[in-house]
C-alpha cells in the first residue's frame, strides 16, 4: 500500500518537483500552498507524513503545527531555512518528528520519509497486547499508546518511539547515537539536537501527570530510563 504525503509549502515549483519525484517512488502526494488550506487538509484527511514549510501566507508552519498537535499526531517533517537553528529547535519543541533544511537533496528527504514510514510499519505489526510498564507508566505496543497512572499521554510517533527505546532498555544507558539511528533512521551528526528535544518533550509530558523522574541524562553518554 502506498503512503499518502501532504506537502504544505507556498513554493509551487518545489511542490511540483517533489510531487513528481515522490510519485515515482510510489507515494500519493497532495499539495497545499498556504497554511490555512494545509491545516484543513491535515485535520480532515489521513496522511502517512506531512512535509511542512515554515514561512507561508495566511498561517505559518509553526501555527499549523501547534493547531495540528491539538488534535492529531500525524508525523511531520519541517522544511526549514538552511542554518536557521531557531526554526529547527522550535519546530521540534512544538512536536515535529524531524526537520530537513532547504535546499535539500531529494534522496535525503526520501530517506527521512522512509525512516518514518518504516518505524510506523514496524510498530503497527505487533498484534499482541505486549506492554512495558514501570512506575505506573505503561506502553501498549499494539496501539502505540502510552498511559501514566491510567491517563493517556499525547505523544507524537517520534516521542513514543523515543520512550519505547528507553523503556525496553530500562536500567541501561542508551546513547544519543543509538537513539538517533533507531528513532530517526539516521546517524547522529555534530550539533544535531533532535534527540535532545524529543527527550525533553517526553519529559515535559510525563511531568504533567507524575513527579517521578523517569529519564536521566548522563552527560557525554546518553540517557537511561530509571527502574527504581
Amino acid at each position: 500500500m502506498s503512503t499518502s504525503i501532504l506537502i504544505i509549502d507556498d513554493d509551487q515549483s518545489l511542490c511540483e518537483l517533489l510531487t513528481e519525484y515522490l510519485e515515482a517512488e510510489q507515494f500519493n502526494v497532495e499539495c497545499k500552498h498556504d497554511g490555512e488550506q494545509g491545516l484543513d487538509s491535515a485535520l480532515n484527511h489521513e496522511y502517512g507524513v506531512i512535509l511542512l514549510d515554515v514561512m507561508m501566507p495566511k498561517k505559518d508552519g509553526f501555527d499549523v503545527l501547534k493547531s495540528l498537535r491539538l488534535k492529531k499526531m500525524t508525523p511531520v517533517i519541517m522544511l526549514t531555512a538552511k542554518g536557521d537553528d531557531f526554526d529547527r529547535i522550535f519546530g521540534l519543541e512544538l512536536g515535529a518528528d524531524d526537520y530537513i533544511p532547504k535546499p535539500f537533496n531529494h534522496r535525503e528527504l526520501l530517506a527521512r520519509i522512509k525512516a518514518i514510514t518504516r518505524r510506523v510499519a514496524h510498530l503497527t505489526q505487533h498484534s499482541s497486547p505486549l506492554q512495558l510498564e514501570y512506575h505506573g507508566l505503561a506502553l501498549d505496543i499494539a496501539s502505540r499508546s502510552a498511559y501514566l497512572n491510567d491517563q493517556a499521554i499525547p505523544l507524537t510517533g517520534t516521542e513514543y518511539e523515543v520512550l519505547y527505546q528507553l523503556m525496553k532498555s530500562a536500567g541501561e544507558i542508551v546513547s544519543k547515537q543509538t537513539l538517533c539511528q533507531s528513532v530517526l533512521g539516521r546517524p547522529l551528526v555534530a550539533y544535531d539536537r533532535s534527540v535532545d528535544m524529543h527527550v525533553s518533550n517526553v519529559r515535559k509530558k510525563l511531568a504533567q501527570f507524575s513527579e517521578h523522574t523517569f529519564i536521566k541524562t548522563l552527560r557525554g553518554s546518553g540517557y537511561i530510563f530509571l527502574t527504581a
